[in-house]
């Protein structure tokens, strides 16, 4: 009796849950006496009147079980269907059988409306018709390329593989005879280059190999350093910043990259302006910097959803691995972290991560520290740094992330997850694009309390501290001693070596102190503000301190602020990893400071890489280019593009009627070109 008792609720209802669970003796019978013992007793309780509130109204419980009955019995009748309700099953029926036909021919469809519409672009005005054709040129190529992979992917593998097999066979003289290659072509490279723009770059040459040698020195496991990961990692730093920095294309393509996301992210007003009211902009960093951070995060979430940025992380993840010879995890990872901050990037190979080595986790938590996330790029790009020069800096920091993480802590182990095992990105968990919006507004939140209360702490730990510095400093009269002082001065070698001029190298070191000891927000903030100064013009020295730098030096402490390296990221990072890999939890521990280190020096090589290829010419006009050469004295006399200036300069000259064309150019500028030329010129007398 006490397991029937089991099978009855508390009303004595017996309970269909358990109806067929007979295995401990109790058989139908006993369970249907059961049942109607309990239906006689509650019959009999429903044959009291049960009073409801005042007392006026009566249940009857009999009659409305034998309602639901016939309720019930009527819903049981087949239902006729009418002449429309066979069409409409007609219709799905049709639907669900041709649905693969169907799709086809909507997607032709919108796709044709879609051509013809460029095409009319085109023929309208090409020019302003080129953007929207280089885009619809890539999208078919890479549509194209991945329908061909999908398809044929072992007819091209067995294609190309005799020629795979004859570089294995010949790769241990091969590799000798391209090291050899690339090293004839670094040291013609900079003997041309230094001949024609003066002797700067080679501080930059020369800072990158003390970093690479610094990294060996420091090593884990210096004797089993891997090199290929290495030199693959700075070459591509370099291939990008030839492309980007060095060709007119590729400048022109990443600056009109850098003003359309500026031009987008100021769409951010329209609902700043609505919450916080028209002088939404007194409170700039508040409310016109932080909502920045919500919409791009929002427009992130949304694209993630739509299977794009696994799409565009999978490709540059791909090429990484193909050419640096990295594992797909921290490939992956590596790409992940242009776009997306240093704790969400792993949750794209999150179900790998108990899997990985200690050297795929180093190289993971360095590649979160040496690049920053596209929500917070928006923000640096509204206190006035250049966007194209933060969008560089963010591709170029990837593959440096890999070269020292793997420099710094060799692979010692034998990776499990490779692309045999059939790596595949997490997908976005949100049912609908709305939905995605608004998780990715959401998400937001924390993001922007984070950074809010980091600047508010930040700013108020900085001010105690110099005000206790210049104390102490006062004390031995120098009451100048405050703690942006004492970052210049550690600093100070290591920016000078980065390329930038000896008069800089003292307020780059304070911001590399802001960035390590605080976070990069406060450093970006002092940089716009020298940005500023330079741009208002004035006096460069004011009591003996400098007002603002060269372009060239705020050109390189871009490239080297960008980055999570700091003491306050390594706690975020601890306990974000820590959440998604438990089971790593020690290892984390263990390697985070050594990778917040390689992340430092990962974007201190990505500015010597800047400072070696950095050309004045393509950044600014001729007349500023000279007024810094007049007032800075930071280029070469013989540089090609003041000569060409110079020329430009007096050829208008020449060709007008009054002695200073335009009224851009100082006395300064004419006499520095005066003296470049050696031209006996009116205009010089």
């Amino acid at each position: 009796m006490e397991l029937t008792e089991t099978n009855r609720d508390r009303s004595g209802v017996h309970n269909l849950a358990f109806q067929n669970d007979s295995d401990d003796g109790v058989d139908d019978t006993n369970l249907k006496g059961l049942g109607d013992n309990s239906q006689r007793i509650k019959n009999s309780h429903n044959k009291e009147a049960v009073h409801i509130n005042q007392g006026d109204e009566y249940i009857n419980i009999e009659s409305d079980l034998h309602e639901n009955k016939c309720a019930s019995v009527d819903d049981e009748q087949p239902h006729l269907k009418g002449h429309l309700e066979k069409r409409y099953d007609e219709v799905c029926e049709f639907c669900k059988k041709h649905k693969t036909r169907i799709h086809y021919v909507v997607y032709g469809i919108l796709i044709t409306a879609y051509l013809a519409g460029v095409i009319a672009a085109c023929s309208l005005n090409f020019q302003r018709a080129l953007p929207l054709f280089v885009v619809t040129v890539l999208a078919i190529f890479f549509i194209c390329w991945d329908f061909l992979i999908a398809k044929y992917e072992d007819r091209i593998a067995a294609f190309f593989s005799p020629g795979e097999r004859y570089l294995k066979k010949q790769w241990f003289w091969l590799k000798w005879l391209l090291c050899a290659v690339l090293v004839i072509t670094i040291i013609c490279w900079l003997i041309f280059d230094t001949t024609k723009r003066g002797s700067r770059q080679l501080i930059s040459f020369g800072g990158l190999v003390m970093y690479v040698v610094l990294m060996l020195i420091f090593s884990k496991y210096p004797t089993q350093v891997a090199w290929r990961p290495v030199f693959s990692g700075i070459g591509m730093q370099f291939i990008l910043g030839i492309l980007i920095l060095r060709t007119k294309v590729g400048f022109d393509v990443f600056n009109w990259l850098g003003i359309q996301i500026q031009t987008f992210l100021e769409y951010s007003d329209t609902g700043a302006k609505f919450v916080f009211g028209d002088k939404y902009t007194d409170h700039f960093f508040a409310f016109k910097v932080l909502p920045i951070v919500v919409f791009f995060s929002t427009v992130m979430s949304m694209l993630y959803h739509v299977g794009f940025m696994q799409w565009l992380v999978g490709k540059v993840g791909w090429i990484m691995h193909v050419f640096m010879g990295t594992t797909p995890v921290e490939s992956l990872v590596a790409a992940g972290n242009i776009f997306v901050g240093q704790t969400e990037s792993p949750l794209l190979v999150r179900p790998y991560l108990p899997y990985i080595t200690k050297s795929e986790l180093h190289a993971v938590m360095t590649a979160g520290f040496s690049t920053i996330a596209g929500s917070v790029l928006g923000a640096y790009i509204s206190f006035g740094v250049s966007s194209s020069h933060l969008l560089t800096a963010s591709v170029m920091s990837a593959p440096a992330s890999l070269a020292v993480s793997k420099l710094f802590w060799p692979e010692t182990e034998k990776p499990l997850v490779t692309l045999r095992s059939g790596i595949q990105m997490a997908k976005s968990e949100s049912k609908n694009l709305l939905e995605a919006a608004s998780q990715g507004a959401s998400t937001s939140i924390g993001l922007v309390a984070n950074i809010a209360v980091n600047v508010i702490s930040f700013l108020a730990l900085l001010s105690f501290l110099d005000s206790a510095l210049s104390w102490v400093g006062n004390l031995f009269d120098y009451p100048q001693l405050t703690f942006e002082n004492i970052c210049a001065y550690v600093f100070m070698p290591f920016s000078f070596m980065m390329g930038v001029d000896w008069e800089d190298s003292f307020i780059v070191g304070g911001l590399l102190g802001y960035k390590t000891f605080f976070n990069e927000f406060l450093a970006y903030e002092r940089l716009s503000k020298l940005i500023q100064n330079r741009e208002k013009g004035g006096s460069m020295y004011i009591n003996g301190v400098k007002q603002y730098m060269t372009v060239r030096s705020e050109v390189i402490a871009t490239y080297a602020l960008c980055g999570f390296a700091n003491f306050g990221s390594l706690g975020l990072v601890i306990g974000g990893l820590t959440s998604i890999a438990p089971s790593k939890k020690k290892e984390i521990a263990d390697g985070a400071f050594r990778a917040m280190i390689a992340g430092t020096v990962a974007c201190f090589m990505t500015a010597c890489v800047a400072g070696m290829l950095t050309v004045p010419s393509l950044e600014v006009p001729c007349h500023i280019l000279l007024g810094n050469a007049s007032n800075f004295m930071d280029f070469p006399a013989n540089s090609t593009e003041l000569v060409e200036c110079c020329q430009q300069l007096f050829t208008s000259a020449n060709h007008s009627e009054d002695i200073f064309p335009g009224g851009n150019y100082s006395m300064n500028s004419w006499k520095l070109c005066c003296q470049i030329l050696g031209q006996p010129a009116f205009h010089c007398t």
